[in-house]
């Protein structure tokens, strides 16, 4: 098993270090699954235990100038490792200025990854920072526990408002309740709602769109049926909401969600090279 790749660009180490800055605020520890043209972050807590999931999807050649990788067999030609995403953070933000960083797995005293951050100096030599940072191989009968969570046949999928102006009215909303129902139609309207026994709060949103896989899509029944003003509302945890909404720096180009009735809210942001799938089940 061998894995080391390089970023030399800027712009690139930059934009890699938002995505894992972004996935550390999400996740105390995640999978990271490597293979010949992607990396995938993962955090799969059981949802039917009501914990929240995590996929999010890069494409190595958007952000390395050399990637090279042997995975476990030739015909499972990948790696799953445990990290804690805070730590790999932590290594990039030595890098904001650096010439080159390589990220390479090594095996001294237990498996790490080392990122070695070249620095530039005003001598010829060059300055090299080493971080090593722990890791867990994740055996290959496990590896199944990792895959890409289905989208489950959501009621209603709506695009999502300016993520800041989101994030400010949730923020707001947090301090007078644990909870908060999102409803929204197939006639682009959303509302944030909070009810308490003291107070009752509700954000509405509206001309949002609906992406246009709400129609075509055949699977999408239960959409296709739907009466376009009628609300599909989940009530999930405000927290797990406000975690999602502030650890954003990729600034999606798209964002949106999807609501399964009472069962489960499917966010997804796009970006050009990162997509991020996060799931917060509805609280009973």
């Amino acid at each position: 098993m061998r894995f080391r790749a390089k970023i030399v660009d800027l712009a690139c180490l930059n934009h890699f270090s938002r995505v894992i800055n972004t996935i550390a605020k999400l996740a105390k520890t995640c999978t990271l699954r490597l293979t010949v043209s992607k990396l995938y972050f993962i955090l799969s807590d059981k949802v039917a235990n009501g914990g929240v999931s995590m996929w999010c999807e890069l494409c190595q050649g958007n952000f390395f100038d050399e990637f090279q990788m042997e995975g476990v067999a030739a015909e499972h030609n990948e790696i799953y490792l445990e990290l804690v995403p805070e730590n790999l953070s932590r290594a990039l933000k030595t890098a904001q200025a650096a010439k080159a960083v390589k990220i390479k797995l090594t095996n001294k005293h237990c498996p790490c990854l080392r990122v070695a951050v070249e620095l530039p100096s005003l001598s010829s030599s060059s300055r090299i920072v080493t971080h090593d940072i722990p890791v867990g191989i994740i055996p290959r009968r496990l590896w199944n526990d990792f895959r890409e969570p289905s989208v489950p046949d959501f009621d209603v999928s709506i695009y999502l408002p300016v993520l800041k102006t989101m994030k400010s009215v949730v923020e707001r909303m947090k301090n007078l309740s644990n909870s908060i129902v999102i409803e929204a139609n197939l006639s682009g309207e959303m509302n944030l709602k909070i009810e308490t026994d003291l107070v009752s709060v509700t954000t509405h949103f509206k001309d949002l769109g609906n992406p246009p896989w709400a129609s075509e899509d055949e699977c999408q029944s239960s959409a296709q049926d739907r009466d376009l003003e009628s609300m599909a509302e989940a009530r999930i945890d405000i927290k797990k909401l406000q975690q999602l909404l502030a650890g954003q720096q990729v600034n999606p180009t798209k964002a949106l969600c999807n609501i399964v009735s009472n069962r489960i809210v499917h966010f997804i942001l796009l970006h050009e090279d990162v997509s991020l799938q996060y799931f917060i089940p509805a609280l009973a």
